[in-house]
């Protein structure tokens, strides 16, 4: 029963270390996918879904380990509603992710790292009675009567699980944690769940 139980151990462990790709190959894996964003400490607030389409390059360290770096189009911002007037506000980004893979089990990968972030786009749309206008974050907050400036960078941290299938698509989940205030000099960063899926390609 002792041997059985070492060997059960033993296979599993085998698996276990046993990464999707060899040591020392390059992939590139576009993908596409699905943001819900929101704003944290803005309350009322909802969350904007959002488009997420880019692509990674990733490097495998060991077995077990991985390293992988990209760019991805993330649109975030939030939105809400008061006294008839909808609104959302669009922050959309070039993002960097920059991660360390560890992998569980076959194709299973845990990752985390830091994603340095570039604000491309800001706009407030507003919306009431059929009528709609669209204009830049800084100057509706001007017009409300607030003097403040948008943060064009973003840190963030991002923390999730992949998943690779036998025919190279790879299911992604990843929860994103901003450490920089968007508005400087006030409360409020963003967060995402984010959802891709992807299809690796040797190098």
């Amino acid at each position: 029963m002792k041997k059985m139980i070492v060997m059960a151990l033993g296979l599993l462990l085998s698996a276990s270390l046993h990464a999707q790709h060899e040591t020392g190959t390059l992939t590139i894996q576009p993908k596409v996918g699905l943001n819900m964003a929101s704003v944290t400490k803005w309350d009322g607030s909802d969350p904007r879904f959002g488009l997420a389409a880019g692509a990674e390059l990733e490097y495998q360290l060991s077995d077990m380990i991985s390293l992988s770096g990209g760019a991805l189009y993330s649109m975030q911002g939030v939105k809400g509603e008061d006294s008839g007037i909808n609104g959302t506000i669009k922050l959309d980004y070039i993002n960097i992710p920059l991660l360390v893979n560890i992998y569980a089990a076959k194709g299973l990968a845990v990752k985390f790292g830091l994603q340095p972030g570039f604000m491309i786009n800001d706009k407030v749309k507003v919306s009431t009675g059929g009528v709609s206008a669209e204009v830049g974050v800084e100057e509706a907050l001007h017009n409300a009567g607030v003097n403040a400036k948008l943060n064009k960078f973003n840190l963030s941290i991002p923390v999730g699980l992949s998943y690779q299938f036998s025919n190279n698509i790879v299911l992604d989940a990843r929860w994103i944690v901003g450490l920089t205030k968007i508005i400087k000099d006030q409360d409020g960063s963003n967060s995402v769940l984010q959802l891709t899926v992807g299809y690796k390609f040797a190098l």
